[in-house]
């Protein structure tokens, strides 16, 4: 066995035994929560409101824990396979460069080719551009023709006219 094949199994065994003592916090951690929920329950039967805010507060206490447990989880998860994938990669970019055959000195590499094509030649000045069909359609409103129809025919306000 190489040194990476060991190396991956006790990153493997060590990432299995802090997810196991993880969930086992998290269990723990809910079952002392609920014990202390039904012993504040059962201490404080008497007064409704009371027990209903223990339970919430129980609940939420728990709700809280478990999901901060599994978005840390989620998160390591993804963190470690982004880790392997840029490993992976790396061992491949190696591994093809050392592949590659070196140009002997004095002639030049081959360049790579161009990613970005080349700008299209601007359009000729002498060609008018044609206007949109939808503004010579539709006639243009100016501010004062907007006033103009919203003043009354005496000249006030619109509250004034109906007296």
């Amino acid at each position: 066995m190489s040194g990476d094949e060991a190396r991956a199994v006790r990153d493997t065994d060590l990432e299995r035994e802090r997810a196991r003592y993880g969930l086992l916090a998290v269990v723990v951690s809910n079952l002392a929560i609920t014990g202390v929920a039904i012993f504040g329950v059962w201490r404080l039967s008497s007064d409704r409101a009371v027990i209903v805010g223990v339970l919430t507060s129980a609940f939420t206490a728990m709700t809280s824990l478990t999901t901060a447990y599994l978005g840390i989880k989620a998160v390591s998860n993804t963190a470690r396979s982004m880790a392997q994938d840029a490993d992976r990669h790396r061992e491949r970019t190696r591994e093809s460069a050392a592949g590659a055959e070196p140009t002997p000195a004095g002639t030049p590499a081959s360049a790579p080719p161009a990613s970005v094509p080349a700008p299209a030649p601007p359009a000729s000045p002498s060609a008018p551009t044609p206007a949109p069909a939808s503004a010579s359609a539709s006639p243009s409103v100016s501010p004062t023709t907007t006033a103009a129809a919203n003043t009354p025919a005496d000249g006030g306000p619109p509250a004034q006219r109906s007296r």
